[in-house]
């Protein structure tokens, strides 16, 4: 192998040289072979025709192997392409010697030239496939075994790149075609799940590439629930369509899309629902530097907005999305206009202010504390944040003439638990207050709230979390054995949220179908399993990641909710729904939150839950109140007396 590595190294124009050589010596020992299997002897060399006839046939021979790219070839990743070239030069230099011997009046006998013929390309082709051969020899250690699922064009097409790389080598297809099963596609074994063990244990196959670009992500997920029972890392190909477009190559293999776990397959929007309320208009998207507001922001830009006025809190998620939308809107040549706005939701008059002077038509209201545990820990930001910044935001609408006003809401303002799920349920109420109160004016603004699950890949989501322990080898953490939640991805989610925004008459509640709820647990467990590694338990104590049960956190449910009450009607998208909510009028909303302020400045935290269980929000806490600061000051109270107690005593 090291004498192999000498040659290896020689340069390109060397290694040219040495090719020609070779095959000129091959031409010679093909022609003179011939003539012995022919005619037992080498007695023809007696003509005096004879040199003449070799020295043309092999200057054209090496002429049209030169014309036909054989020695512009790298051996290395050399497929059937050059071993055609080789046929093809031997049946010219074959037909040439014929023409020749007949021409000359050469007595050579006529099947020589057929003989020759198939010993040249024979001889030519031989040693360059055992070349590659022994390169792939020298570099296979460093390779990583592979196997490929889908026999289809685009596990084709990866086995083909697959082997070019030389990073991998491809021992076998799976496939669920029962007529491909046992057959052989380009030298490799087509077999079934069931029967893949007896591979991946023979070569210690590192992973399982999924190659079904064009199937759909129910079909993916049936898929990936068999493979998961594989000791192998699954990696997926891009989809066909990024192939296609040139924005992806089939060999750029990557992590299984969480969605596929999900086998929730997309719905294409409905274009005139995603345009109405943005294409030529004003839009401005609260919280824009968020998970969701910055998806809102890229799909509403698209749409051809006259303007789109990025207004967030965070000086940082302002700058990221501002420039991500500026670079966007060059690549695909917008024209509307970016304008970021930094300021909180909590300044009605700066809200106010910036509406007025941009004209904004159309509000979407993705700001909010989120995260459960931190508004527990926080009640009263919490609060000011979700039930006052959105009832601000709202008022601020109404007085600069926003003509439609949608608020994000969450599956967990349904018969909340927790203090976030009752402020985004009390922030409904104050639009739906004030949906009540525009619906009496010929042009008042519109109101609508839309209620959605998680979104994958949000800030906060289970996610990131799972694939960070995964990665620092272990454990998963998961709250309660028995936890689900209903999932979304976050570009589906904001698509859905502009087509429900545009099919609100005023103050309605829309709830998108998320499907089928996922058990947190079960998504560990297919995470580590696709990691190419083992769930360690009791039943398996040699597993590699182990999954722990913290516990439920303060105020988090076991299962989520959509909808309140049975009254729930479709709507025109299919994936979109309407629910009747109770409401308070806005006097009574109003005293409501006068109270409630009162109760945060004074920070009197049994107050504010109070006023919490008797508003119409159906809060039936699962905790104690756990704000962070009320508890360490009840906790210094509490000291203070039993050292007074003490020295009294």
């Amino acid at each position: 192998m090291q004498r192999l590595q000498f040659l290896w190294q020689l340069p390109r124009a060397s290694k040219r040289l040495i090719s020609v050589l070779i095959d000129c010596g091959l031409i010679f020992f093909a022609f003179n072979l011939a003539l012995i299997v022919r005619l037992g002897d080498l007695s023809y060399w007696q003509e005096p025709s004879v040199w003449g006839i070799l020295v043309a046939v092999t200057v054209a021979t090496v002429s049209v192997f030169a014309r036909l790219g054989l020695y512009r070839a790298v051996l290395r990743y050399l497929t059937f392409q050059a071993l055609f070239v080789v046929t093809t030069g031997a049946v010219v230099s074959a037909l040439l010697l014929a023409a020749l011997s007949f021409y000359m009046s050469d007595p050579l006998p006529r099947t020589v030239p057929i003989i020759y013929g198939a010993f040249l390309a024979l001889f030519c082709g031989s040693p360059r496939v055992i070349v590659r051969s022994l390169v792939a020899q020298s570099r296979g250690k460093t390779c990583k075994e592979v196997v490929i699922y889908g026999a289809g064009s685009g596990g084709r097409q990866l086995a083909f790149a697959l082997r070019a790389s030389g990073d991998y080598r491809v021992r076998a297809f799976i496939d669920c075609d029962e007529t491909l099963t046992n057959t052989v596609i380009l030298g490799l074994p087509v077999i079934s799940v069931e029967d893949a063990m007896p591979i991946i244990n023979k070569y210690d196959v590192d992973q399982v590439l999924l190659a079904v670009p064009s199937a759909s992500r129910s079909r993916r997920k049936v898929i990936l629930d068999t493979l998961a029972k594989l000791p192998v890392e699954v990696k997926t190909v891009p989809e066909m369509t990024d192939i296609v477009s040139g924005k992806a190559k089939i060999d750029e293999l990557k992590d299984v899309p969480i969605e596929d776990l999900l086998g929730r397959d997309p719905v294409a929007p409905q274009q005139v629902l995603l345009e109405a309320n943005i294409k030529d208009k004003v839009v401005m998207v609260t919280g824009a530097g968020g998970s969701i507001g910055s998806e809102l922001c890229r799909q509403i830009v698209m749409q051809n907005p006259k303007a789109l006025v990025l207004f967030e809190l965070s000086e940082f998620g302002l700058y990221q999305i501002d420039r991500e939308l500026t670079e966007l809107k060059k690549e695909k040549g917008l024209a509307c206009d970016i304008i970021p706005l930094m300021g909180s939701i909590q300044r009605e008059n700066r809200l106010k202010t910036a509406m007025e002077s941009f004209g904004v038509q159309t509000v979407y209201h993705a700001a909010a504390y989120k995260h459960v545990p931190l508004v527990e820990y926080n009640v009263v930001e919490g609060v000011r944040n979700n039930v006052y910044g959105t009832f601000y935001t709202a008022k601020a609408a109404i007085e600069a003439g926003v003509e439609s006003f949608v608020l994000i809401s969450t599956d967990k303002a349904v018969r909340p638990t927790n203090v976030m799920g009752t402020t985004k349920r009390m922030a409904e109420l104050g639009l739906q207050a004030l949906a009540e109160q525009e619906n009496r004016k010929s042009k008042g603004t519109r109101f609508c709230m839309v209620r959605f699950g998680n979104v994958l890949g949000s800030s906060g989501s289970v996610i990131p979390l799972f694939k960070g322990q995964i990665a620092s080898g272990g454990p998963l953490t998961v709250t309660h054995p028995d936890i689900t939640r209903f999932f979304m991805t976050i570009p589906e989610a904001a698509q859905l949220v502009i087509q429900a925004g545009a099919m609100g008459k005023g103050g309605d509640v829309f709830v998108l179908d998320m499907g089928e709820s996922v058990k947190i647990v079960d998504l560990a467990k297919n995470l580590i399993q696709l990691s190419g590694l083992e769930v360690k338990s009791e039943e398996n104590p040699h597993g590699d990641i182990e999954i722990q049960f913290a516990g439920l956190r303060p105020g988090e449910k076991l299962y989520e909710e959509l909808l309140i009450g049975d009254n729930v009607k479709r709507t025109a998208h299919e994936r979109i729904m309407t629910a009747n909510e109770v409401f308070l009028s806005i006097e009574e909303y109003e005293t409501l939150l006068d109270k409630l302020d009162l109760a945060c400045h004074a920070v009197d935290h049994e107050s504010i839950r109070q006023l919490l269980l008797d508003a119409p929000t159906g809060f039936a806490p699962t905790d104690g109140i756990g704000d962070l600061v009320w508890n360490h000051k009840q906790q210094s109270v509490l000291s203070v007396d039993d050292d007074q107690q003490a020295v009294n005593a």
